[in-house]
């Protein structure tokens, strides 16, 4: 018995990196799969990965981009009371039982989607942030476009069955993706059971549909789905050490098959993976000397963190950096591109990274010109023949 095993872990091990594989060797019992490591955005395996299918409830995945994006830029707040509208609590499937004109926390609601999937809490949302469902669906269709997505249309904002309500699994990893750039939203996903209305005759438990938060060491998030035109879904993210996959099955016949097999990719990821952090978006990369700003050098940093991905059995990469610069300006804004970090390893380019300052960077004025003058003459900085 012992060495059957044995056999079966050894073969998941050597399981060749191929996309569109013509058989779906990790996750057999799925219409369509997809492993990515984040930071690079790297596939590591992929099955019918743009299949259209019914998403189900892996479509609130976009609509809680969309609330992370109004918590981020200020216009809704985690201590907002959001009043259910009839719509909101009339909505069938999964839910948090809200009740017509019943108010409901932001941080509430934001469990009742990601921890118990509640239909009737991401269309209360969903109106709170578009002024009307419809509005708000237009607005995840938007960022769908944004994203690049082209496997992908929605009709909700909860993942109900609907004619024209599709994705794929490819493109509901690159919105998982885009989802956990917001790292708040790990805060609740990575809960595994609460309670709402406490201290209430309504009190609710809630337990997270992603049984995986509990049972599997690292996962934390991050979001699962089932009707009966979709079948088993499941989006699931783990982290370990410094690198972060994410899974998608779509079309599993059990929720036990498709958390097993989403098991299955997250093991395979981290047997086979690793990541080489090169820079961070603090290393200076360069140091340049601005004459008609206030500042006379200015530190070159990466706009982003900067890292490959490697298999285990290769060893780490010793890069070599080409920088270019665009015309620098006198005034510069952080964040602001001036350039482009080019990064190779044996002379093939492995990356690219564009290139910002360290700190803002203003204009000089004529007086700050005329001090810096004297002080070069002072010092011998300006060579007179």
């Amino acid at each position: 018995m012992k060495k059957i095993i044995w056999l079966v872990v050894t073969f998941l091990l050597v399981i060749p990196t191929v996309k569109g594989e013509e058989k779906n060797l990790l996750a057999p019992s799925a219409k369509s799969a997809i492993l990515i490591e984040v930071s690079t955005g790297e596939v590591l395996y992929e099955f019918n990965s743009h299949e259209k299918l019914a998403p189900a409830s892996m479509t609130k995945m976009m609509s809680l981009v969309l609330i992370m994006e109004a918590l981020e830029n200020g216009s809704l707040k985690e201590t907002d009371m959001i009043t259910a509208s009839k719509n909101a609590s009339d909505m069938g499937g999964s839910q948090i039982l809200l009740e017509e004109g019943e108010k409901m926390s932001v941080d509430d609601l934001l469990k009742g989607i990601t921890i118990a999937s509640g239909n009737d809490a991401v269309v209360a949302m969903a109106e709170a942030i578009g002024g009307s469902e419809a509005n708000f669906v237009n607005m995840m269709n938007k960022k769908a476009n944004e994203l690049g997505l082209k496997d992908t249309h929605f009709q909700n904002s909860h993942g109900l069955d609907a004619e024209n309500h599709y994705s794929s699994a490819y493109d509901m990893a690159m919105i998982a993706k885009e989802l956990v750039r917001h790292e708040k939203i790990l805060e609740y996903s990575s809960i595994y059971e609460t309670y709402l209305r406490t201290g209430t005759d309504r009190q609710t438990w809630l337990v997270n549909t992603n049984k995986l938060v509990r049972f599997k060491d690292g996962v934390d998030g991050l979001k699962t789905g089932y009707t009966k035109d979709s079948g088993y879904c499941l989006t699931a993210t783990m982290k370990k050490e410094n690198m972060r996959v994410i899974a998608v099955v779509m079309g599993e016949p059990s929720s036990t098959t498709r958390n097993s097999e989403v098991g299955n990719m997250l093991d395979y990821a981290f047997a086979q993976y690793g990541i080489q952090k090169l820079l961070s978006k603090d290393s200076v990369v360069d140091n340049v000397k601005l004459e008609k700003s206030k500042q006379e050098n200015v530190n070159i940093i990466p706009k982003e963190d900067v890292s490959i991905l490697i298999k285990k059995m290769d060893s780490k990469i010793v890069p070599t950096y080409d920088i270019s610069y665009h015309k620098m300006k006198s005034s510069i804004e952080v964040g602001e591109v001036i350039g482009r970090l080019t990064i190779k390893n044996d002379n093939t380019v492995i990356r690219e990274v564009d290139l910002t300052v360290s700190e803002p960077v203003k204009k000089a004025n004529i007086l700050d010109l005329f001090l810096r003058y004297g002080k070069d003459i002072i010092t011998g900085n300006i060579n007179f023949k």
